[in-house]
């Protein structure tokens, strides 16, 4: 007996010199009346961001309002957040009666795939069950009440970004930046900061709806005219790398273990590239768009509610290299005012801060079940 109890302690004291965030996750510091649990993914990637950013924003406001897990089990009379529809179908459904439940919903559509419409239906079939559906871009938003979700039960919230973090370089952080990378000082460098390799592995396979294959053809493109250079961060690069090589291109990856050291990665770019088939949205737009990267996307997840071409953007409608590079040559010309383009992305990314964010689910989402 004495050896159990000295096991437990032993758990409960080293339990408190682990972060708040990671005790939460565990269940093993959840304040007994929290009435809001955001459910994340175990993996250290943008889904996660999403949920601990909401989380911290909000019980900065609201303490203890908020606590994360990784799984819904133990709910009882809470408002049980899932930070996207692909866990609301593996956890929801089983997680208990007793809660109200919301969904993020960032993106997908018929088209994308069989498998994706698959699951489309089947999410369809569970919004009786659901008390909000929080959608982060305008183009899911229409699409969700195209398929029949009632419109009140739809909260558009875009995904956030902490403008106090990313922000614009010095000239000597640029320039420190591209040095600690191996980038040569004159190169025109490219930002790529995404997963889209297929799975967690090596990303040989390429998740085509991120659009890596027209990341690279854009890339190949404009090295015709200009001395190109990629910087890449995120898992699964694989494919994307391989094709630079077989092109000459040269690049640099990195895969940064904290969100934060993410910033110097932005202080490298001359422009960041969005070359997706389908988003939510991503957090690559809002961070260039903070740390005033000028970026071109396609007309996918939340550019088209932030960018306005040619004036805090490069927004391409065709979602082809051929549009990619026709914008980027536009936004890189000599003529164009990018100080002015890029203050005016920053300003406009403002309503995309955490705190904006964080504040409006606890008052637009949360606030009004808690209430019921």
């Amino acid at each position: 007996m004495s050896f159990v109890i000295n096991g437990l302690r032993l758990i409960r004291n080293t339990a408190k010199c682990l972060p708040a965030r990671v005790l939460s996750a565990c269940g093993l510091n959840q304040p007994p009346g929290a009435p809001i649990r955001f459910i994340i993914e175990n993996a250290n990637w943008a889904i996660r961001t999403v949920g601990e950013n909401i989380h911290d924003e909000i019980n900065k406001r609201h303490p203890d309002a908020v606590t994360l897990a990784v799984t819904p089990a133990g709910a009882l009379n809470n408002v049980v957040h899932f930070a996207s529809q692909y866990m609301w179908l593996t956890w929801g459904r089983p997680a208990g009666k007793s809660n109200k439940y919301v969904v993020s919903f960032f993106h997908g559509k018929h088209e994308d795939s069989p498998e994706v419409s698959r699951h489309i239906e089947q999410f369809l079939k569970t919004v009786p069950n659901l008390s909000r559906i929080v959608a982060s871009n305008s183009i899911v938003h229409e699409r969700l009440i195209s398929w029949g979700v009632p419109s009140d039960k739809i909260v558009r919230i875009p995904i956030g970004v902490n403008t106090k973090l990313f922000t614009p370089p010095s000239a000597q952080q640029r320039s420190a930046a591209r040095a600690k990378f191996n980038i040569p000082q004159d190169s025109v460098v490219f930002g790529s900061f995404q997963k889209d390799g297929v799975g967690w592995g090596d990303g040989m396979e390429p998740k085509l709806i991120k659009g890596p294959d027209i990341f690279v053809e854009t890339l190949k493109n404009l090295a015709k005219d200009m001395p190109v250079f990629a910087m890449l961060t995120g898992p699964a690069r694989g494919y994307v790398k391989s094709r630079l090589e077989e092109l000459g291109i040269p690049y640099a990856h990195t895969y940064p273990d904290a969100h934060p050291d993410l910033v110097e990665c932005y202080h490298t770019l001359d422009l960041y590239i969005v070359s997706s088939r389908e988003e939510g949205g991503p957090m690559g737009l809002m961070e260039s768009m903070s740390t005033r990267v000028p970026v071109i996307s396609t007309n996918v997840g939340m550019a088209p509610d932030l960018i306005e071409d040619g004036v805090t953007g490069g927004l391409d409608l065709s979602i082809t290299p051929e549009g990619l590079a026709t914008k980027a040559r536009e936004i890189l010309a000599p003529s164009v005012d990018r100080v002015t383009l890029t203050k005016r992305a920053r300003k406009a990314v403002m309503v995309c801060d955490w705190s904006v964010v964080g504040r409006r689910h606890y008052e637009e989402v949360y606030l009004p079940l808690i209430t019921k």
